[in-house]
């Protein structure tokens, strides 16, 4: 448990401290411009100035609903239930927000929620589905209590998708904005949905300004009514489709981008989905998949190659405009002096393919660009500044390392691994692994991988097929030792620690196995 050191000379020091989690949706982990010259992330690159950069972090799920489900669960998807898209966290699971609001926090989430699917049932009513979802006499009157947050300002689309509706729409509409809809797709409106990079709606309509905003109003009202807090500012982009207004449409020069792109052959010992990709026109009906929205299995091969880059540019302009926001939101917790007694965390809630290994969006693959995160963690005085640490971090372990950091008992159920000592710099790690699942309802691929600090493998339901990758020797992923014989002692004792990892329990010691 960590206990903040008292000091008379400060008020602020004897409160517990608050926690401010920002993520966005959808970034790749290499989107930090501290890190990555090629793109302009300033405020951002400040965070990592005046906290920890935590390398080797990784998402339980690499889609939406089920991480986002573990942030606040502090359990895998296949534990909490909202196992896939479509599928939802029902309200009875404990969340994180139910013991800072036991331990006397204010609670609050703006932004994308996601708990929810867009469709609602008898059996599984959703608030985040239709026709509700766009009834703003409804959310003018509902702000929470919503899965632990006792104030919520949520909205659901990415760019001009037709989710377009609850508090956002609102807040449009408030600002002068009643036209709104002209900027969302059909149904709810006339937007060519094939329109490409420059999203015609004013940048002070933008849900990056609607989030920045509202974020910093609770802030001064939590300031001013001396409440320690949990805030979640929960940002939709770069998640597509690429869509970004002016200036940022074109901040980048797609020419002078560097590109990703598959390294031929490198599917060659893959599971046979990998291969397929690369085809003109590739046969997934043994997947049985649907193909819907970007949750598939999409091949960056097939754009052009001017398309390929433009989509990069669109996709660092979204990550620069929403860091310009995520700075209003930093700056206000200096002017209202809360800065040094918030725990600020930077993370997303899974990665992206924008042309690595020949995919694009995300899918039934566990390749780093996919489950491995940005993360960062700044806590002044606290949390060493200006430091990078390898220790293998979770997103599961958000919930219950919130709470040890603020003195609150973590629940037994809770399956993350608290963080605190190594947050604090006090520990070089508190985890040796990480587990990462995917199921999608519209295929038979069922996936899960383990990751240590040296190996990954990924282990597929009811097939012999699989992957092992030496992330020292070939941090590209680039050769598959699933089958290679050089390797069968590795695999063995990675499918036993997998195991293992899977039960909860320490993986027994391995045999010595002679010249290995």
């Amino acid at each position: 448990m960590f206990i903040i050191n008292a000091s008379p000379r400060s008020e602020q020091a004897v409160k517990k401290p608050n926690i401010l989690l920002i993520t966005s949706d959808q970034q790749h982990w290499n989107t930090i411009g501290a890190f990555n010259p090629e793109i302009s992330t300033p405020n951002l690159d400040r965070l990592a100035r005046e906290g920890t950069v935590f390398t080797r972090a990784y998402c339980p799920n690499p889609t939406c609903t089920p991480t986002r489900s573990s942030i606040i669960t502090g359990m895998y998807p296949s534990q909490h239930g909202a196992w896939t898209l479509g599928t939802k966290l029902l309200e009875d699971r404990h969340t994180v927000g139910e013991d800072f609001s036991n331990a006397g926090y204010r609670t609050g989430l703006v932004g994308k929620a996601h708990f929810q699917p867009l469709k609602s049932t008898e059996d599984y009513p959703s608030l985040e589905s239709y026709p509700i979802m766009q009834d703003l006499e409804f959310w003018k009157q509902f702000n929470g209590p919503f899965y632990g947050f006792d104030h919520v300002e949520l909205a659901r689309n990415h760019t001009n998708e037709a989710h377009a509706g609850q508090h956002y729409a609102i807040w449009m509409e408030e600002k002068g904005c009643a036209n709104w809809r002209d900027y969302y797709v059909a149904p709810t409106g006339t937007m060519d949905p094939n329109q490409l990079h420059k999203w015609a709606i004013p940048e002070k309509y933008h849900y990056n300004t609607w989030i920045a905003e509202r974020t910093n109003a609770l802030l001064e009202q939590y300031k001013e009514n001396d409440e320690s807090f949990f805030l979640w500012s929960s940002f939709f982009d770069p998640h597509p489709p690429y869509l970004v207004p002016e200036p940022w449409d074109t901040m980048y020069d797609p020419d002078k981008l560097t590109i990703p792109a598959v390294t031929p052959g490198e599917h060659e010992q893959n599971p046979p989905h990998f291969r397929l990709t690369q085809e003109d026109n590739p046969d997934f009906s043994y997947l049985k998949e649907s193909g819907y929205g970007i949750h598939g299995y999409h091949s960056h091969t097939q754009i052009s190659d001017s398309e390929r880059k433009q989509l990069v540019a669109t996709y660092y302009g979204m990550i620069s405009c929403m860091d310009h926001y995520i700075g209003h939101i930093l700056n206000k917790l200096d002017e209202l002096g809360l800065a040094d007694n918030t725990i600020v965390v930077f993370t997303t809630d899974h990665g992206h393919f924008f042309g690595q290994h020949g995919l694009q969006f995300k899918g039934g693959f566990h390749y780093e660009d996919l489950i491995k995160l940005p993360f960062i963690v700044r806590y002044p005085g606290h949390v060493p500044a200006g430091q990078q640490s390898s220790a293998i971090q979770s997103l599961v372990d958000l919930a219950p390392t919130f709470l040890s950091m603020t003195g609150i008992p973590v629940p037994h159920a809770m399956t993350g691994v608290d963080q605190s000592d190594v947050w604090l710099g006090r520990a070089s790690s508190a985890r040796d692994h990480a587990i990462c699942e995917f199921r999608h309802e519209a295929t038979t691929i069922h996936q899960k991988t383990y990751v240590n600090e040296r190996y990954k493998i990924t282990v597929y339901y009811n097939q012999t097929y699989g992957e092992i990758f030496d992330l020292a020797e070939d941090p590209g992923e680039l050769h598959n030792l699933w089958d290679d014989p050089q390797h069968a002692a590795l695999k063995t004792e990675l499918l036993l620690k997998y195991v293992w990892a899977e039960l909860g329990k320490e993986p027994l010691p391995m045999p010595r196995i002679h010249h290995a």
